[in-house]
């Protein structure tokens, strides 16, 4: 397993981490995601530290709490080994402080996600999504203390348009606060938008990503092909309406040039698409989920050899879109090109 610095950051992290949403599955969403007990759990810890893969990724918000409860107990006994992250932001309950980065909520949601865990750290706390109605400067602020007393050790978002981000790290710069390392993002051959904005602002200013759903919600498992029904084991039938928007016709354009790539491989289609993520500028880490061992097992085996040149000319080319406003002048005209080099 290689290790990368998230962001501007000193933690190293696993170019693969795990994502804990299948633990403790409940409810439409996570229920189809699936619903790993303790037990399980620790089986596929087990598997992931055996690989080197140390970055446990979950989410107050997943299962109303069970994600983390499950994986708490799955690292119980061997916390010195292991980084956590988690999220908080998205609403736990009905009531005016149960939802958002207020003060208060933060406080209070970091004491329950240490308590759920079982840890006396977060390793990597991560703002969920941008609560307009709150000053970045009582986010930043609250979690300033929380990294001085020892509950934080790095700080970063998800999910923020790129405005969101520079006005927090711009607050953080002048105030002298933490800045934000991370930014959990969607990212997948199947959905690029993240290179327009996202992309360019993490590599100017240090912001490493943590890309989840590197097989766009599904999509890219290789199961899914044109002129085929949707199979009756996909998670899509429940899940699609709560993942991002695909173009069909461009998914299936995509699958055929990740099967025949496949072909020249030997690997697996997932295994050639996160592949790819690995090689894309600012990409710390991909979490990669699994509700069994064999699914663990062959998301695994994306690491550890390299696509050529070609293989990877050919996916950037089937999978690329043309960029809206004001992003596609720089792409397309000379002039604006030049003010705007590529990322490397």
């Amino acid at each position: 397993m290689d290790y990368r610095n998230l962001g501007a950051s000193g933690l190293r992290v696993p170019v693969l981490s795990f994502g804990a949403g299948t633990f403790g599955g409940s409810g439409p969403l996570f229920g189809a995601w699936g619903n790993t007990d303790a037990e399980e759990a620790r089986r596929l810890v087990d598997i992931c530290l055996e690989a080197g893969v140390n970055l446990f990724d979950t989410a107050d918000v997943y299962s109303a709490g069970a994600s983390e409860e499950v994986l708490g107990q799955a690292i119980r006994g061997r916390r010195d080994a292991v980084l956590i992250s988690t999220k908080t932001a998205l609403p736990m309950g009905e009531g005016p402080q149960d939802w958002g980065t207020s003060r208060a909520r933060l406080i209070r949601a970091t004491e329950d996600a240490l308590r759920r865990l079982g840890t006396e750290y977060i390793d990597l706390l991560q703002l969920h999504a941008f609560d307009a109605s709150t000053p970045v400067e009582e986010v930043l602020s609250t979690l300033d203390r929380l990294v001085a007393v020892g509950k934080i050790r790095y700080v970063g978002v998800s999910n923020f348009a790129g405005w969101e981000l520079m006005k927090s790290l711009a607050a953080a710069a002048r105030r002298g606060y933490p800045r934000y390392v991370a930014h959990q993002v969607y990212y997948s051959l199947a959905g690029r938008d993240y290179e327009w904005e996202l992309m360019p602002l993490g590599a100017d200013q240090g912001v490493g990503a943590l890309v989840w759903s590197p097989l766009a919600w599904g999509r890219l498992t290789g199961k899914i092909r044109r002129g085929q029904p949707l199979p009756k084991s996909s998670r899509l039938h429940e899940t699609a309406q709560y993942g991002p928007p695909v173009d069909d016709e461009k998914l299936f354009d995509i699958v055929e040039v990740l099967d025949a790539i496949a072909g020249e491989t030997g690997r697996t289609v997932p295994q050639i698409a996160i592949n790819w993520l690995l090689g894309r500028p600012t990409v710390s880490s991909v979490i990669i989920g699994a509700r069994n061992e064999e699914q663990l097992r062959q998301n695994l085996g994306a690491v550890g050899w390299s696509l050529s040149r070609e293989q990877i000319e050919r996916l950037d080319a089937v999978s690329t879109v043309t960029a809206p406003y004001p992003y596609f002048p720089y792409r397309r005209q000379e002039g604006f090109g030049r003010l705007n080099p590529p990322i490397v």
